[in-house]
């Protein structure tokens, strides 16, 4: 996995010495400048860009709510992920308000400091992965596919291929004219389509974001893909991915 740049926000000596403590014993830590006043946390978040944010609630001028607030309005393309600190639990409604990614209460619990960690990790290797498929422009691209459908090696272009869905032991990958059966996992396939449109929107469907004709909210967060296809194929999108997928489009 990618380092992961981090950024403390607290304007207590002690509690920075204790988080770094905590992050030291961590792999692949990038520390950025910490920041000891929310408005010099909105400065230095737009100059170092860090991954995760762990921001002290209480701090003079702007508190750390109403500092995340304030970048969020930025509307940054990833967003950083924000670990609230507080002595108090009281504020842990406001804190999540802002899409927090979780709450520490001091003095930190090592235990507790480790989950959270855990949580990162996982919240940083799903977008990642997000983007790498899409995004990526310096891995070659290939203009063919050949896909083994059991009796023959099949030619597709990647452009053809509306979606792909496991269907029991085989890949059901859906073109503009036929359904091709193919032992490949949904894996491979992926691997093999890295550096066109490609995307994830659920762990049972890759989709090419060029067929996609709308989005449609669904519910606890996750959305309906509407694609171009006859049969205007509607694929499900996971509650992760729905956030993802909004950020593609918007560029």
């Amino acid at each position: 996995m990618n380092d992961i740049r981090v950024m403390i926000a607290e304007d207590e000596r002690m509690a920075r010495k204790e988080l770094l403590y905590l992050l030291n014993d961590e792999e692949g830590i990038i520390h950025t400048p910490h920041a000891e006043t929310g408005e010099q946390l909105v400065e230095l978040y737009a100059e170092h860009r860090p991954d995760v944010i762990f921001l002290d609630i209480e701090m003079p001028g702007l508190t750390g709510i109403e500092a995340a607030r304030q970048i969020m309005k930025q509307k940054p393309d990833p967003a950083p992920l924000f670990v609230f600190t507080t002595a108090y639990d009281e504020y842990a409604v406001d804190a999540f308000d802002v899409e927090a990614v979780d709450y520490l209460l001091k003095p930190y619990d090592e235990t507790r400091f480790r989950r959270t960690m855990e949580r990162i990790r996982k919240i940083l290797m799903r977008r990642r992965g997000v983007f790498a498929t899409v995004k990526t422009k310096k891995e070659p691209t290939v203009s063919k596919l050949l896909i083994d459908d059991g009796e023959r090696l099949v030619v597709v272009s990647p452009e053809s291929i509306y979606y792909a869905v496991p269907n029991k032991r085989l890949l059901e990958i859906h073109t503009e004219d036929k359904v091709i059966m193919s032992r490949m996992t949904l894996q491979e396939l992926e691997e093999q389509l890295k550096g066109h449109m490609f995307f994830r929107a659920h762990r049972s469907y890759l989709v090419n974001l060029n067929h996609v004709l709308e989005i449609t909210p669904w519910f606890n967060g996750t959305s309906n893909l509407t694609l171009k296809d006859k049969k205007r194929t509607r694929i499900p999108v996971s509650r992760s991915a729905s956030k993802t997928i909004l950020q593609l489009f918007k560029g």
